[in-house]
């Protein structure tokens, strides 16, 4: 039953008029009792299932104790205790952090903290990126059209090189990155000079662009060349973040080393929190009151689901199944791309992956794509697209899903391309 939903904002698109009233794991149910297999992770947000009953139960701890604390006016310790469990996980360097509520604004932060700590004003971002829909990160996006559209100007210093998606150019990963990083010397000689960049900012893994995981030896000549030419690199790790890669950050699959990780939707497991973590010496350079938010690091609500959201993927070895059950459900994928040639790609990393419907000449097909998504959600199976071409199935289901759970939904998969 759908109720009252024309009082919602018609700029929402919907995948579905579904309205849960209880959630557990990896399935929704609405008040008639109908449960769904929800494989879209809310777009990657509760990556330790569905109202996981520590990161619920820290929630009701909190809310007792402390529920805000402006931190320009208090520290409430949950921030603190949240910025202590983080540096666990990131490189020893970036042991500084700052917490705000959404990934845009992560990545609006770490803009700005760049532009402070280099004196430079140029940013260069890559072709099929999304970092968000603020004004500025707009800016940097550009996965689709739709994100921009009627919005320009946009706020200006923003360069876009290309991102080594290989599958899409017809080639081996060794000649997109070394295409990628031609062009992206050529950027460097036609458009914005090393001495006037203050940052590169990457997904590790285009999320919104299609689920392309960017090749080690392309992150690392990355960080080469930033650390040559005094430029930051920032990893958005907005979507392929905690454990969803199967590793804790997507960078580590690279052995890399960022100077800021931009963290967000999986961070909280619901609760609306963002972070970006760098170095004590980088964010010395940021003037005080420079930057800023009323909530940004004072819900102790949201620290403390931060908290438990951390703790719980490392004592139930959630990267661990991220990294195995990903690797079976690529394996049932690739088995389904023999038998039906409109799925011309199978790629991802841990339980970040992507399906490409494409003709056999290598035109992309957005039709196939939406007709087996719909076919899906016929049987109660949550998928979602993506692409710039909207011909990509992601799939994300929580860290926390079993074989079981992935057998039956390759076999509503399967069944779904039949129909085509």
């Amino acid at each position: 039953m759908t109720k009252n939903i024309d009082l919602l904002s018609p700029v929402w698109t919907h995948l579905t008029h579904i309205q849960p009233v209880k959630a557990e794991g990896v399935y929704l149910f609405d008040s008639q009792g109908k449960r769904y297999m929800d494989f879209t992770c809310g777009i990657g947000v509760t990556n330790t299932g569905h109202c996981h009953p520590k990161v619920v139960k820290a929630i009701q701890d909190q809310a007792e104790k402390l529920i805000f604390g402006q931190i320009n006016i208090v520290i409430p310790p949950a921030s603190i205790a949240l910025a202590e469990a983080l540096k666990e996980f990131t490189p020893p360097a970036l042991d500084t952090f700052f917490f705000s509520n959404s990934g845009a604004e992560a990545v609006e932060a770490s803009v700005k903290l760049a532009r402070h700590a280099t004196k430079r004003r140029n940013i260069i971002v890559f072709q099929g990126s999304f970092h968000g829909r603020t004004a500025q990160t707009m800016a940097m996006t550009t996965s689709k059209y739709i994100y921009r559209y009627n919005y320009q100007p946009l706020p200006g210093g923003v360069f876009v090189a290309p991102f080594p998606y290989s599958y899409f150019y017809g080639w081996d990963e060794e000649k997109s990155t070394e295409f990628c990083l031609r062009e992206l010397d050529r950027l460097f000689h036609s458009q914005t000079l090393p001495e006037e960049t203050a940052a590169v900012i990457i997904e590790p893994v285009i999320g919104e662009g299609g689920y392309v995981p960017a090749p080690a030896g392309f992150l690392q000549e990355l960080r080469a060349l930033c650390t040559e030419n005094d430029i930051l690199l920032i990893v958005d790790e907005v979507q392929s973040g905690f454990g969803r890669t199967g590793k804790f950050f997507s960078y580590e699959h690279a052995g890399i080393e960022p100077d800021i990780i931009v963290m967000a939707k999986g961070l909280g497991s619901g609760v609306p929190i963002s972070g970006i973590a760098a170095s004590g010496e980088l964010m010395a350079h940021w003037k005080p009151g420079s930057h800023g938010g009323t909530y940004g690091g004072g819900s102790a609500i949201a620290a403390a689901a931060a908290l438990a959201t951390v703790k719980v993927i490392r004592e139930e070895k959630m990267v661990e199944n991220s990294a195995s059950m990903g690797a079976f459900l690529m394996d049932g994928l690739r088995s389904l791309q023999k038998r039906y040639p409109v799925v011309g790609d199978v790629r991802g990393l841990g339980l970040m992956v992507a399906t490409e419907f494409n003709t056999e000449d290598g035109k992309p097909v957005a039709e196939a794509a939406k007709s087996v998504q719909n076919a899906c959600l016929e049987q109660d199976l949550l998928l979602l697209t993506c692409g710039t071409y909207e011909n990509v199935i992601r799939w994300i289901p929580p860290l926390i899903v079993t074989k079981e759970q992935i057998k039956q939904a390759l076999d509503i998969f399967e069944s779904a391309l039949q129909t085509l």
